[in-house]
């Protein structure tokens, strides 16, 4: 099949298999640049196919040599259809580490339920030593409690609709986002299944089964960002369920686990994509930062968090006990700008003030497309 890029909205219905072997293959030979240095050794990672759980798992991998169990939930080719791009991409990291002798083992299926976390726990106990940290990366649309108990997250403000400048995703251009309010059950729902509930059960599930080893440690994603963009994230359904996220930790390090929260830099991810105001946030940011040399991409992001910020021996924390990798955006003289530019931008402006390219090729690149060195037109085997 030639595969070509077939994009709605924010999401791109078609994969690359040779585009995100690429990309997962230059996410190791970043890693592997860095140098080898001794870290965590067994490592699960539930949320490992894409943005930056996939990048924990390869600096883990090919930065410390470590055993990584992967949980995932992504769509498997079939003769007419792609498969999702994280499907191909666990696929060539699985290859990758298989090449360089390291144990990397993937579980397809709903890390939210009870059998997921059992069939874990039985690879973790027949491959695996115990677990010295555990990242909780995990983006997820909707959980399944139960029969009754199917919940959805929603992208709402808390207490009035939201109104701001916003990039139209279909045309490039500048037009106004408009966010409506999101009720008592929506928020609820919201933190049900981007909340800490999930991660909790978890680590008590492998602490129950002995799995944990002494000073195992854990860490779980969040994005707090600029006050421009609280309405919709930090004060937003999704900032609730993120409070939800950072007081779990809290209660995880009572239970003996060391937690975290890593506050990571904003990315073109499939999550942040759908987030309206956000992308062309982010395209101006990617602006201001390239020209400052301060951008960073996941795999970068993911090296400086566990080699800089949270080795084995230390982790460091702002005052309130967060993991700060997204210290170079919010500097005081990058947001300056960024807000400078957010005023004065229009369509007649936004590719001179804002890397539109930039975001683009980030979007394309999640799902294997626009990578340099692979053939486009050729065919190429889905299966």
């Amino acid at each position: 099949m030639i595969v070509k890029p077939k994009i709605r909205d924010f999401i791109c219905t078609t994969a690359h298999p040779e585009g995100c072997r690429q990309n997962v293959l230059y996410q190791i030979e970043y890693t592997r640049k860095i140098g080898k240095a001794d870290g965590y050794k067994n490592v699960l990672v539930v949320g490992s196919s894409t943005g930056y759980g996939l990048a924990s798992r390869i600096a883990m991998t090919f930065g410390y040599g470590a055993a990584t169990l992967g949980v995932m939930f992504e769509k498997p080719p079939t003769d007419r259809r792609t498969a999702t791009a994280g499907w191909y991409n666990n696929r060539a990291f699985e290859a990758e580490a298989e090449k360089a002798g390291v144990f990397a083992k993937t579980i397809n299926g709903d890390a939210f339920s009870k059998e997921v976390k059992e069939e874990a726990i039985e690879i973790i106990k027949n491959n695996m030593g115990k677990i010295d940290l555990v990242v909780y990366s995990l983006a997820a649309p909707r959980r399944t409690v139960d029969e009754d108990h199917v919940y959805s997250s929603v992208l709402k403000t808390i207490g009035a609709e939201f109104k701001s400048k916003n990039l139209n995703l279909r045309t490039n251009e500048i037009n106004e986002a408009v966010i409506p309010t999101g009720n008592n059950d929506e928020i609820v729902a919201t933190v049900k299944v981007m909340g800490g509930e999930d991660w909790q059960d978890w680590i008590e599930e492998l602490k129950q089964a002995d799995l944990l080893a002494d000073g195992c440690k854990s860490v779980a994603y969040s994005y707090i960002g600029p006050e421009l963009t609280y309405p919709v994230y930090f004060n937003g359904t999704i900032g609730m369920a993120k409070r939800h996220l950072a007081e779990t930790a809290e209660k995880l390090t009572e239970m003996g686990v060391d937690s975290y929260i890593s506050v990571n830099k904003a990315l073109v991810t499939q999550a942040s994509a759908a987030i309206p105001v956000v992308p062309l946030y982010t395209a101006i940011l990617y602006k201001v930062m390239k020209e400052k040399g301060l951008h960073e991409d996941c795999i970068m992001q993911m090296n400086r968090l566990f080699r800089e910020r949270m080795t084995v021996e230390n982790v460091v924390t702002d005052d309130e006990g967060k993991i700060r990798v997204d210290d170079w955006e919010m500097r005081d003289d990058v947001q300056q700008e960024v807000m400078k530019r957010w005023d004065a931008i229009s369509n007649e402006t936004v590719q001179e003030l804002a890397d539109v390219e930039g975001f683009w090729h980030d979007f394309h690149n999640m799902f294997g497309f626009n990578i340099d060195g692979v053939d486009y037109d050729a065919d190429v085997d889905i299966l």
